[in-house]
């Protein structure tokens, strides 16, 4: 970025001024203006993520169903044997994410149950030490002070 331009992101009389003057005529101009001294300077790399986001766009697209072709979204080739090969080899890849995801889901649930159990094993344990520490409920003494029938010669 040129440092030597008059209105750029940085606190210069010519950015104040421009603010306040903003400020005056449209509070949202003066508003923007702030902005733009604050964060003006990442403005930069701002444009150039957008840019870089947006080219190719029509081309993307052109890619993207370029691939889907490729990769076989029920598109045939015209090559017979080509197209029986590249069914049976993604059945074989079908049926073993399937394997895979059973295993997953089994996996999981030994993890869940090793959890519950180790869990159940940590509260019968604290359970265990509890009624260790607590001494057994005996009968509530009577509170001090005033009792029934008492009186200051009883003392």
């Amino acid at each position: 970025m040129n440092t030597t331009a008059l209105i750029r992101p940085a606190w210069t009389p010519a950015t104040i001024a421009l603010m306040v003057i903003g400020f005056m005529v449209f509070w949202p101009l003066g508003l923007a203006m702030l902005a733009y001294i604050i964060w003006g300077d990442r403005l930069d790399g701002f444009k150039r993520d957008v840019n870089r986001a947006t080219d190719g766009v029509f081309a993307g697209c052109r890619r993207g169903a370029d691939r889907a072709h490729r990769w076989g979204n029920g598109v045939r080739t015209g090559n017979v044997a080509f197209d029986d090969w590249r069914e049976k080899e993604l059945e074989r890849l079908a049926e073993e994410r399937r394997k895979l995801d059973e295993t997953l889901a089994e996996f999981d649930e030994y993890a869940r149950e090793l959890r519950r159990a180790k869990d159940q094993e940590e509260f019968d344990r604290f359970m265990a030490n509890r009624s260790r520490s607590t001494p057994a409920p005996t009968a509530k003494p009577e509170p001090k002070g005033k009792n029934k029938g008492s009186n200051l010669l009883d003392d």
